[in-house]
């Protein structure tokens, strides 16, 4: 099957054996404006379940660098070290800066876990398309918590990066 735009024949993407599962929309692809059917996703019980693994080793994951961070404040408390020095106040504020977005990702990731499970309970009581927004919300609460850890992984390198630059101050 074909359609022609500006003089582009373009192919449709899929037909799903002469039903139509499709919705009429312009969308870009690689480059072409194609117009045509698009197809659509078929959204079982099991598609929200397949986030639920990942989702659980990214809360890991997150405690897991919790954790680190709420050592290292234990370890500059216990230090021998002057605590109205420059190095350690920026480290101060950069681990409470650490910390919230920590529980931010935190916060996102556990929400986007109950919007998975509320669209596999709208799925269970038949509710398709209230299911469908809760998937897509769990979906862009996920990619959420996943842009707030680049964004933390940035300041903890920044930190490493600050501290090398002290050592080698120091002439270590």
């Amino acid at each position: 099957m074909h359609h022609t735009h500006n003089g582009l024949t373009n192919h449709c993407l899929a037909h799903n054996q002469g039903e139509d599962t499709s919705v009429s929309s312009p969308f870009f692809l690689k480059g072409f404006f194609l117009l045509g059917s698009l197809p659509t996703m078929d959204l079982t019980l099991t598609t929200p379940a397949l986030l639920f693994p990942a989702i659980s080793l990214l809360l890991l994951a997150y405690t897991n660098r919790f954790l680190v961070l709420a050592q290292l404040i234990r370890q500059l408390h216990s230090s021998e070290r002057d605590y109205f020095e420059a190095m350690v106040q920026k480290q101060i504020a950069n681990l409470r800066r650490r910390i919230a977005l920590i529980r931010l990702m935190q916060a996102l990731g556990v929400s986007s876990f109950i919007f998975c499970t509320l669209s596999m309970f709208s799925l269970f009581v038949d509710q398709v398309p209230l299911a469908e927004v809760l998937f897509g919300s769990a979906l862009v609460l996920l990619a959420a918590s996943l842009i707030v850890s680049l964004y933390e992984i940035a300041i903890s390198t920044k930190a490493i990066e600050a501290e090398l630059a002290d050592i080698v101050a120091k002439g270590g």
